[in-house]
């Protein structure tokens, strides 16, 4: 699939319905936690974005999300797309299946419309045989296989560690 922002192409996969209110519940937490941002819900946003949308019928996906952002007062938009939320088929020590996540997450200043940060995560958990380079992987997560939910939360950390006025001096 083909980010309707950026451009980035990614593997996807069917994927349960779900699963962008997971990552966005994980994206939120950690954004909250870190009191560095006043936060609008993402129900008050999106009543916003549906509002704006009924009335433009072939607008811009960057001048929808200003004007959303203009209307809410905010000085970014966050915008993402979950390409991929593969539960693991199997168990923490056995898998048939492993889980595999892919997401990406757009910062857009609502003044111009451009794109201030981008984060992509992209993993499927992979044994240590078929690959010895993430060993350091293997011994964060026990040894064991993990779930959907527990990728897409090592993800968001991942990806956040780049997000403006989060890294740490």
């Amino acid at each position: 699939m083909r980010c309707p922002v950026c451009g980035l192409i990614l593997r996807t996969e069917r994927s349960p319905q779900n699963s962008e209110r997971i990552v966005e519940e994980i994206f939120f937490e950690r954004l909250t936690d870190t009191k560095a941002f006043t936060l609008i819900p993402p129900d008050r946003v999106g009543g916003i974005y549906e509002r704006v949308t009924a009335g433009l019928f072939k607008a811009d996906l960057l001048e929808i999300l200003k004007k959303v952002g203009k209307e809410l007062e905010a000085d970014g938009i966050i915008l993402g797309y979950v390409y991929r939320y593969r539960e693991r088929k199997g168990y923490e020590y056995s898998v048939e299946k492993p889980a595999s996540v892919a997401f990406e997450i757009h910062l857009i200043r609502v003044s111009d419309g451009a794109i201030i940060w981008r984060g992509i995560f992209d993993k499927t958990q992979t044994s240590l045989m078929e690959d010895m380079l993430q060993i350091s992987s293997f011994f964060k997560e026990r040894g064991r296989w993990v779930t959907a939910k527990e990728l897409a939360t090592e993800g968001m950390d991942e990806v956040l560690k780049g997000f403006p006025g989060l890294q740490k001096n």
